[in-house]
């Protein structure tokens, strides 16, 4: 069993258009998909699920739809949250917090990882506005900025894994995604160097 399963949630818009509906109808229908995965998750017994939200990339979709995806992402921490906490289910969020990112969703985030944050059943990852590319660019500056600073003694993995975003996060096991693509997109590409890849 794969203590750490990393999904790509890819295709809710095809299927949509596929279905003759908008869209944004695809998005909702994948928050019913997410949540069964991750009930499906906690049968199994699986401790760490990370699940690929919206990437750095995204911001260039239609102005329409990212304003839809911000609302979207809103509303379902304010519905969820509360039943991820009563399942035991830690959240955690790794990707920039910065602009564009809305200051509301921000606070939302942090409420919920806040809420969940003692819980230890199984610990659901968010990738959020996130990009592996600029997490590990990110994190090469936190090490040259802790380097100048003189708190980082030797350059290694080990230097660099502890600045990601999520220094706690396993290497990923297994990484799924869906939708018949056969492709990381920039997804979590330091922590999936060893995993196991299905495309669906």
């Amino acid at each position: 069993m794969p203590g750490h399963v990393a999904i790509i949630m890819d295709g809710n818009g095809r299927w949509a258009n596929r279905q003759g509906l908008k869209r944004n109808a695809g998005h909702e229908a994948g928050e019913a998909a997410l949540f069964d995965t991750v009930e499906g998750a906690l049968e199994l017994g699986i401790r760490d699920l990370t699940v690929y939200a919206f990437s750095t990339e995204n911001w260039k979709r239609p102005p329409d739809e990212v304003r839809f995806l911000m609302g979207f992402n809103e509303s379902l921490l304010v519905r969820r949250a509360g039943e991820l906490h009563e399942r035991q289910v830690r959240v955690r969020f790794i990707g920039r917090r910065t602009r564009p990112v809305p200051k509301r969703l921000v606070r939302l985030i942090e409420d919920t990882e806040a809420l969940t944050a003692d819980n230890r059943r199984m610990t659901l990852r968010i990738a959020f506005n996130y990009g592996g590319r600029t997490e590990l660019l990110d994190a090469a500056r936190r090490l040259v900025d802790d380097a100048a600073a003189g708190r980082v003694r030797k350059v290694d993995e080990r230097a660099i894994a502890a600045r990601l975003y999520d220094a706690e996060m396993p290497d990923v096991d297994l990484l799924i995604r869906t939708s018949g693509e056969q492709r990381l997109s920039n997804y979590l590409l330091w922590q999936s160097a060893y995993a196991e890849l299905v495309f669906t």
